[in-house]
């Protein structure tokens, strides 16, 4: 391994970038800037270093976001100074609230240009304030500072990125002039003398362990005790990251037999071969007869949050003796303070100790109440639906979530579509792996994220959006069309934020639409012939089926664009979901 020794920012860039790599992090998510011009070069010059170019930050952040969700690994966002920092804020605050690895690298003005009225110079120390894991005010590099020292600090902030809660974290690196790398006359060969044993090996200067949170046998007997007491539970599934929990998850539903209450997250909501899986506990919740006739007095809850208001609102009603979270972290997850027992463990490891010694429950009438009110919804849904003309948002999430292939990834978008998945989507073998940014549930940088997951998974991926999400993130369709695996974008355009017409808000008429609805006349055929985005608007479900099956035949990113009419769109949820309780209030 050689390093640049041009001057001695030039060195610091090639070691911090020559760690990142040794650490795993081998994607750096880049955007044009000056100040940050030591670490760009240093990137572009690595052999194995791969990067991404994208012209916005605030879009580079979120690309970082998506390949993390996809691989697991963090990638690193590095800017440059000033305003260009700051704008990856959103995407820093959704990787702390969801717990995803992302290493935030910020160019930085030296001490001397601070506060001073300096051009491009704010105060970037801590810009992140509690939204990262850690961070470090890294100073201007100097040959007075060991190597080891620049190698020992990428090792902490890859392994606080990594570390339980996992999450982002902040090296802000001051350089002074020269920023390219122009020979200064000093000579620095020496300089990394103390690190030739490093030179001449390929891991990381410091190896770190990562410890992994277990049940005690005293907590797993007494959790044990608890669940033997429960004739009437739920088990609640949030947001699953990896197939090991997934399947560690179908194992303990086996065991206990309780209802599966599964996020659509999770990754096992559309599961059919799990048959304590209740596809459509949301919209049972729609009847008053159900939710009094079958109250819990137990809940296990594993992995993160839920989309369903319903489904907390029906525990807040209940608030059983026995509600256990279990998650990974130390977070309080309990927004409505009904929790009893909070459990922080490896969620595989929980699941398997749980399954090994929980007495079997299968058949049960509690549970066959629950099936037979998701098989009346699924009914109703499939009738309704084969009633309507032309084309509608509940449609089309049900149709995509049987469309996509069971190889790609699917991204939700914040606000309706997610919901609308949720709700509405069927059940299927080989379910896709579904993205969200959930953590923070802000509408920002869907388009970057899908992207990321597309370049980190190496896989096609398809995203539903609305079209004030996509309005946000419209910069980031170069990132579509430049990606190497097609990405493919279904955008929900009613003209304005749907969402606000479920809302108690709707009734003030006065200020509703200008204010709420956000009405606006776009359409986004436009945006596509721009960036160079195969364009479809389809008038009804045949066509949209026959523009996605021709989109994914043919491999290549395209822009389908779905036209409905906000007060129709709201009409026709109220009357769905009259008729979905209606049919559940009249089971026997």
């Amino acid at each position: 391994m050689s390093i640049d020794a041009s001057n001695m920012n030039t060195v610091w860039a090639s070691l911090v970038v020559e760690e990142l790599l040794r650490n795993g992090v081998d994607t750096v998510c880049l955007s044009p800037g000056s100040r940050c011009a030591p670490l760009t070069v240093a990137v572009a010059r690595h052999e194995n270093m791969r990067s991404v170019m994208h012209f916005d930050e605030r879009g580079a952040a979120f690309f970082a976001l998506g390949y993390a969700r996809a691989t697991g690994r963090p990638a690193a966002w590095v800017t440059t100074s000033g305003t260009a920092a700051a704008n990856g804020l959103p995407a820093v605050i959704e990787a702390a609230q969801d717990k995803v690895p992302m290493i935030v690298i910020t160019a930085d003005r030296p001490p001397e240009l601070r506060d001073t009225g300096a051009n491009q110079s704010i105060h970037q120390p801590d810009l992140f304030s509690r939204y990262v894991r850690w961070s470090f005010d890294v100073p201007c590099p100097d040959a007075a500072i060991p190597p080891e020292f620049v190698l020992t600090t990428v090792d902490q902030a890859v392994y606080r990125a990594f570390r339980t809660p996992s999450g982002p974290v902040h090296l802000n690196m001051m350089f002074r002039e020269p920023l390219d790398p122009t020979v200064t006359g000093d000579v620095y060969s020496s300089y990394l003398d103390s690190v030739s044993d490093w030179s001449e090996h390929r891991h990381a200067y410091t190896r770190y362990s990562t410890a992994r949170v277990m049940l005690t046998n005293g907590d797993l007997k007494a959790l044990l005790a608890e669940c033997e007491k429960v004739q009437r539970g739920l088990l609640c599934v949030g947001h699953l990251r990896s197939e090991a929990e997934r399947a560690a998850v179908r194992s303990l539903a086996g065991k206990l037999g309780w209802p599966v209450l599964a996020d659509v997250t999770s990754g096992v909501s559309w599961d059919p071969t799990l048959v304590e899986n209740i596809r459509y506990y949301d919209q049972i919740l729609l009847s008053p007869v159900f939710r009094n006739q079958h109250k819990p007095d137990g809940i296990l809850h594993i992995g993160d949050r839920f989309v369903s208001k319903r489904l907390l609102q029906f525990i807040d009603e209940n608030r059983p003796t026995f509600h256990c979270v279990v998650n990974e972290g130390p977070e309080r997850a309990d927004p409505a303070h009904t929790v009893t027992h909070r459990i922080e463990s490896d969620l595989v490891k929980f699941c398997e100790a749980l399954a090994s010694g929980v007495s079997p429950q299968t058949g049960t009438e509690w549970r066959s109440a629950w099936k037979r009110a998701s098989d009346a919804v699924h009914d109703v849904i499939n009738e309704f639906l084969a009633g309507q003309c032309g084309i509608n948002e509940p449609h089309v999430a049900r149709r995509l979530s049987s469309l996509v292939p069971s190889d790609q990834f699917l991204v939700l978008a914040s606000s309706m579509p997610i919901r609308e998945c949720d709700m509405y989507a069927g059940m299927r073998e080989g379910e896709p792996v579904c993205v969200s940014n959930r953590g923070a549930s802000g509408i920002d940088g869907t388009i970057a994220t899908a992207s990321g997951v597309a370049h980190g998974a190496g896989k096609g991926v398809t995203v539903l959006i609305g079209d004030l999400a996509l309005l946000h993130d419209l910069n980031s369709l170069a990132l579509v069309a430049s990606s190497e695996t097609p990405v493919i974008v279904v955008v929900l355009n009613n003209h304005g934020g749907a969402i606000f017409s479920f809302l108690p808000i709707r009734k003030q008429k006065d200020i509703f639409e200008p204010f709420f609805g956000t009405p606006h006349e776009l359409d986004f055929k436009g945006a596509a012939r721009q960036f160079g985005i195969t364009y479809h608007r389809p008038r009804d479900i045949k066509e949209f089926d026959a523009a996605y099956q021709s989109a994914v035949e043919h491999g290549k990113s395209a822009l389908i664009e779905i036209i409905t009419d906000r007060k129709e769109n709201f009409t026709l949820h109220a009357q769905l979901q009259s008729a979905i309780a209606k049919s559940i209030d009249t089971l026997e």
